[in-house]
């Protein structure tokens, strides 16, 4: 009993904080009833209760750490160590493969493809304001965008680099990647290392944030959304949305079992329970981020589901136990488009790399 009531706190996590919000969002529901047509749609012009807000924020200017300060150095380091395929063991797979900056941070498969072609067995989620997530990765096994960094590169599904010595003996043997090293960790004996590579990555994903007409609703500017999308908010509150998806990810602040009240079709992947081999932990997962949701399909840890529509749908079914008409699936997409910001153009595109030498390890394809 002692157990299962210390998961339970540890999985609703940010919800048990988020009482007063909920309470309020429940209290603005049943407002938005009197503001209704008869036909039971509801009125997109009706007065705006300001209180429908309480559950969110806008994004972070800055998605700071005080363990890993962003400077410029580290940025531009980051950025090409994440478009660099020789952080590879067949040097053709790089962060940018599944993660591609210009796509949304997505590569819209339903799994990824890695070293000879292996695939892996969860959705690749979008690079872009993870690092206001609370953990990271599906199951939450790393605690931040540092820890996230490097995994992939030693995974043999993945990028498939044997050891972390290899990793390093690569970036060693080019000197514009030392020399970029020591700019971005200066004053450090030995700036090359696998944890400077994983805080230069860091850096760089910590940048990568898009605020959108949502976040100058949220601060004030009633006229940055439509009427329809500010109708499709109410719609996403009114029908409980907003217990997991809140804060400034609208999402990617808790962990979540995933058919809470209908069971899930598919329970092959057990989520945490696979880290922790906790029972309360099955099929268990990080709450996934709404932002730019229009754009990062497919959807779930699966990927099984195409379109947003049909995962707004079955999430209603299996997560709150109802269903949802085609109006209002649809008026809580229009409110989930608005969600979507533009990319930082400047910012991602693709730098030049350092060039090989005679010393940098040759790709390997078995």
């Amino acid at each position: 009993m002692h157990r299962l009531r210390v998961t339970t706190i540890a999985s609703l996590g940010v919800v048990r904080s988020r009482i007063l919000p909920l309470l309020i969002a429940l209290a603005a529901c049943e407002r938005t009833e009197t503001t209704s047509t008869t036909s039971g749609k509801l009125d997109a012009g009706a007065a705006f209760d300001p209180l429908l807000l309480a559950p969110f924020q806008p994004v972070p200017k800055v998605a700071g750490t005080d363990t890993n300060p962003i400077t410029p150095e580290k940025v531009a380091l980051g950025r090409m160590l994440y478009f660099d395929a020789r952080l590879s063991k067949n040097h053709d797979v790089s962060c940018e493969t599944c993660h591609k900056l210009g796509e949304y941070g997505v590569d819209n498969e339903a799994v990824s493809t890695g070293h000879r072609g292996q695939h892996g067995t969860r959705n690749a989620p979008t690079v872009y304001n993870a690092a206001i997530h609370f953990r990271q990765f599906w199951d939450g096994r790393s605690p931040d965008v540092e820890a996230q960094a490097t995994g992939p590169m030693m995974n043999p599904v993945e990028m498939a680099m044997p050891n972390e010595k290899r990793i390093v003996d690569t970036l060693r043997s080019m000197p514009a990647y030392v020399d970029a090293f020591g700019k971005a960790f200066p004053g450090e004996g030995e700036s090359v290392t696998l944890d400077n590579a994983a805080k230069a990555i860091g850096a760089f994903e910590r940048e990568l944030l898009t605020p959108s007409r949502w976040d100058q609703f949220l601060q004030g500017d009633r006229s940055a959304l439509h009427p329809d999308e500010v109708a499709g908010l109410r719609k996403f509150v009114e029908s409980g949305c907003q217990t997991c998806h809140f804060g400034p990810g609208m999402g990617g602040g808790m962990y979540q079992k995933f058919g809470l009240v209908m069971p899930w079709k598919d329970a092959r992947d057990l989520g945490r329970f696979e880290i922790t081999k906790q029972d309360t932990d099955r099929m268990v997962f990080k709450v996934p981020s709404l932002r730019n949701v229009d754009k990062t399909a497919p959807y779930f840890h699966d990927g099984s589901v195409a379109t947003l529509p049909e995962a707004v749908r079955l999430m209603g079914r299996h997560q709150l136990g109802k269903e949802l008409s085609d109006d209002d699936v649809n008026s809580i997409v229009v409110f989930l488009e608005s969600l979507t910001g533009p990319l930082p153009t400047d910012l991602i595109q693709e730098p030049k790399l350092p060039p090989s030498t005679g010393a940098t390890p040759k790709p390997e394809p078995d």
